[in-house]
């Protein structure tokens, strides 16, 4: 199906931040998005007793209109954004196909 207004939205946040990002999503209009658990490698890695430590990250990727990507990027950024705990980060990309499966 070609579709030239779906976007793949990313959503990067710390570990326990993911289901404040998700309310975001829905409350601007998302219907559904997977959540991923991931670890970071920006910066922040340490190492402890010889084991190397890096930080717990959350990656929630959601399939919206460009008007709700556009809407939910603004709020990340001001309640979840890297000027919060969340350090979170948000971006989106174009679509170019997809498929549809049938709900059973």
């Amino acid at each position: 199906m070609e579709n030239e207004n779906t976007k793949a939205l990313y959503i990067i946040v710390n570990a326990g931040f993911s289901e404040e990002a998700i309310e975001i999503t829905r409350a601007c209009g998302a219907k559904g998005a997977t959540i991923i658990n991931a670890r970071g490698t920006a910066g922040s890695q340490y190492k402890l007793n010889g084991i190397h430590y890096e930080p717990e990250k959350e990656m929630i990727i959601s399939l919206v209109d460009k008007e709700v990507a556009d809407k939910i990027m603004t709020e990340v950024r001001e309640s979840v954004g890297v000027a919060t705990p969340a350090q979170g980060i948000c971006f989106c990309m174009p679509v170019e196909r997809m498929t549809l499966l049938k709900k059973y």
